[in-house]
């Protein structure tokens, strides 16, 4: 009994104990003066962060505001990252023609302020929570598609640019490409650059590489096929590489002679020239792939296909072009005419990697960013070789 009384007084004592115990962690500390310095100190700390946050915040670029006005700068905001997004720093861009046709608006379907861009190199400088193959300080590229829906068939093949939901556009809908200061994007869509590529002639392949590698890989079945270019300027001069390195008997299709030494160094086997050397070449290629940003005709192009051929056509002029085949030709002949628009993310994986193996690289020449306008007109007046790159000069 008394051993029981014993133990229930110790209990006792020790829940008081306890009890004292939490009052004393419940009650709040006494502030000194050097509590309150902490806190002034961290308050600054706090306001410098904010002021840091805001200025990541804030994007410089150059950005169309009118169609029939040259790019100027331009700045906009953006929230925080996004848990699958990264930042770029960009280095590079590529110039596309087609940064051109949308800052004019010729096809219809630009949204201003416009900030063209969609040939984007340069390197990681944030990433979402939920990014796992990348992270910051790597070298990544950014073309033509920006998401797609990633669960249809075409989507999880790496046929993004088949999305039977429809991809979305780097630059289009509204949204920012690659001529700022830092651009976000989907991670998904970034492609990490191989090491054996330079960021200049990465830029490039981003669009113009992947719209002739894409569908020269899909249509080159076998070894020692015909294969023409048709236009050797931005898209055919590497489109003469692809096809060379594939194992394909190469000929350059232009009109304009001058240019023949320059292809045949690109890897053409032959060179054709234009309308003037048609009826000699009539039924002699397997696969034409049409690059020229002018009006062809098809007709005439289709002639020059074997039976069974076809021509492929990736280059898109502007003002509302069409086709018109010759149907007994096509029929008679058996001949196939299809489009191909970029590649997903399999073939620009590929492609990256084909090209670092296969020192396929474009001829670029370099320009400053502020000197985007300059650089245009460049291209449009059709006196680049063959692929202007932009690169960073923000101060």
């Amino acid at each position: 009994m008394e051993m029981t009384m014993a133990k229930s007084s110790a209990l006792v004592a020790d829940k008081r104990s306890v009890c004292k115990s939490v009052a004393s962690f419940a009650r709040p500390a006494r502030r000194t003066a050097t509590h309150v310095v902490n806190f002034q100190e961290a308050s600054k700390q706090t306001a410098s962060h904010q002021a840091t946050t805001a200025k990541l915040l804030s994007r410089r670029g150059y950005a169309a505001t009118d169609p029939k006005k040259p790019l100027s700068p331009f700045t906009h905001t953006v929230g925080e990252l996004g848990p699958n997004e990264i930042d770029i720093k960009v280095t590079h861009n590529g110039l596309c023609h087609t940064d051109i046709h949308m800052a004019v608006n010729d096809w219809g379907i630009s949204a201003y302020p416009f900030v063209p861009g969609h040939e984007v190199v340069g390197i990681v400088s944030g990433t979402g929570r939920d990014v796992t193959g990348l992270r910051a300080g790597d070298r990544v590229g950014v073309g033509w598609i920006a998401d797609s829906c990633r669960c249809c068939s075409n989507c999880m093949r790496g046929n993004d640019n088949l999305c039977e939901k429809g991809y979305t556009g780097l630059t289009v809908m509204g949204r920012n490409g690659g001529f700022q200061e830092t651009c976000r994007v989907n991670a998904d869509f970034a492609h990490k650059i191989p090491d054996a590529l330079d960021s200049a002639s990465a830029a490039p392949l981003l669009c113009a590489g992947i719209t002739v590698y894409s569908p020269l890989r899909a249509h080159i079945s076998r070894p020692n096929m015909s294969v023409a270019v048709m236009g050797v300027g931005g898209l055919g001069h590497l489109a003469l590489q692809y096809a060379r390195k594939m194992g394909a008997e190469v000929t350059a299709i232009s009109g304009r002679p001058e240019k023949e030494k320059e292809c045949r160094e690109f890897g053409a086997h032959n060179f054709m020239i234009w309308n003037k050397d048609n009826a000699a070449n009539k039924g002699r290629f397997d696969i034409i792939i049409n690059t020229a940003s002018s009006d062809v005709s098809t007709t005439e192009l289709m002639s020059l296909l074997k039976v069974d051929g076809c021509l492929v056509q990736v280059g898109i002029p502007g003002g509302g072009a069409t086709m018109t085949v010759n149907l007994q030709d096509l029929v008679f002949g058996q001949k196939k005419v299809v489009g191909s628009i970029v590649g997903g993310r399999a073939d620009m994986k590929e492609m990256l990697e084909f090209s670092a193996v296969h020192g396929v690289k474009p001829l670029v020449e370099t320009m400053p960013l502020s000197k985007v306008n300059e650089a245009m007109q460049h291209v449009v007046s059709g006196k680049a070789r063959y692929r202007v790159v932009l690169t960073s000069d923000w101060q």
